[in-house]
């Protein structure tokens, strides 16, 4: 579910769609998400200030409290 709503939001603002990739790491306790994006579109994800990668943060807190598991986005270059 969660893999699912990165990559969506991510296709959403980037140029280059194709280029969205997201793998997900699954422990006991947390999930790490890795989002990997064109080198030219890293900007767009992150923000200014990291804006909007704290925002796509906030809602997959917000999406991740019904399985009662941490997840944690890294946005890989």
């Amino acid at each position: 579910m969660e893999k699912e709503l990165v990559e969506f939001i991510a296709r959403a603002l980037v140029d280059e769609p194709d280029e969205v990739e997201v793998s997900m790491i699954e422990g006991e306790k947390s999930t790490i998400l890795e989002l990997r994006v064109g080198a030219d579109d890293l900007g767009k994800v992150i923000g200014k200030h990291g804006r909007i990668a704290k925002s796509i943060r906030t809602i997959l807190g917000a999406s991740a409290t019904k399985t009662g598991k941490r997840v944690v986005l890294e946005i890989l270059d």
